[in-house]
């Protein structure tokens, strides 16, 4: 459990660190509703890490993850940030579910090519989410 810990602390951290805590709760739910759900893997470091990978390595900007694969290096510059992560992550598992079973998200500015076939259930800070239809 701790790896899934540490992959839940991450994406929260690089994807939603300057977000209010419900925002980053969220990131953590659903990574869980991913993990419930059998359309995706079954632990919180295979959903994080998901997308397309070549010679081993992900492919620029093809994962579910964004930060996964930006071709950015992954640093922790703000330890209070990633600190209040670890706490959400070390109690993902019993966090209620302020996004109704969402199982994809996106910020704001960003339209991408699977939006029309999910459902909208919360927009929280700069990321709308969404349920599966």
């Amino acid at each position: 459990m701790i790896n899934s810990i540490a992959c839940i602390a991450m994406a929260i951290y690089f994807e939603a660190r300057s977000e209010p805590l419900e925002g980053q709760v969220a990131v953590a739910n659903t990574i869980m509703n991913r993990v419930a759900s059998e359309s995706f893997p079954n632990t919180p470091c295979e959903v994080v890490k998901q997308g397309r990978y070549w010679a081993g390595h992900p492919v620029r900007n093809a994962c579910h993850f964004s930060y996964w694969c930006d071709g950015k290096r992954e640093r922790i510059d703000d330890e209070e940030a990633y600190t209040q992560a670890l706490s959400i992550a070390v109690n993902a598992e019993r966090l209620f579910d302020v996004t109704n079973g969402a199982t994809y998200y996106h910020r704001e500015d960003v339209k991408p090519y699977w939006v029309s076939t999910v459902t909208p259930q919360r927009k929280i800070g700069r990321h709308i989410f969404y349920r599966s239809k």
